[in-house]
């Protein structure tokens, strides 16, 4: 197990941890602060000097995503539309990495928030209203159109929305890493053991 595969395997869980949260947002009105700040922090951090750098520094952080991957391996994971959300951040990514207008513009949205985030934190409400117009304005026009599964009651709330479409801008960040190391889809088919035995390595 290289130290690329396994670096490889904590973008995925970033991204697994980023939309575990879009799921219990999109329920429950609101996200684990706690869990979703290290997604959330990862956006800003562009030019960190590793992986682990991006998610703070510590496997520890990600160990929610870790364990959504390690049920996923396991054939525990019973939230099917987390599988299919997955499926469809992964398709999104493809589009969104050779769209040089699109990158520019969230690149330049990202750089004008970050003295929010560094004065409030990137789970305050206004940073989370800055970062869901950005993705709004955005990635959001991207095909294939992603579609939040949810309680309506909570997804009609702008503030629910807000924290969603955030979160989401997490997920992609995520997945262009995971890109950026060598992931892709063919390691589903030909790579599962090698990354179940990853996960477990993290969580152990």
């Amino acid at each position: 197990m290289t130290a690329s595969f396994d670096e490889r395997i904590l973008a995925l869980a970033g991204m697994a941890q980023a939309l575990q949260q879009v799921r219990r947002t999109a329920e429950t009105g609101q996200s684990n602060s706690a869990v979703a700040q290290v997604v959330l922090d990862s956006v800003f951090r562009i030019d960190a000097p590793s992986t682990i750098a991006v998610y703070g520094g510590e496997v520890k952080n990600l160990d929610s995503g870790l364990r959504v991957l390690n049920d996923y391996f396991n054939q525990r994971l019973e939230d099917g539309a987390l599988r299919k959300l997955a499926v469809d951040v992964m398709q999104l990514e493809r589009r969104f990495v050779v769209n040089q207008d699109v990158i520019d513009a969230v690149s330049d949205g990202i750089v004008a928030i970050t003295p929010l985030m560094q004065t409030l934190g990137s789970t305050h409400p206004e940073v989370f209203s800055a970062l869901g117009k950005l993705y709004a304005d955005t990635i959001s026009h991207m095909q294939p159109r992603i579609m939040i599964m949810g309680n309506p009651h909570y997804l009609s709330q702008a503030d629910v929305a807000s924290e969603v479409r955030a979160i989401m801008l997490a997920a992609i960040r995520s997945a262009v890493l995971w890109r950026q190391l060598g992931g892709s889809q063919w390691h589903f088919l030909f790579a599962k053991r090698a990354m179940a035995e990853a996960v477990e390595h993290y969580l152990h």
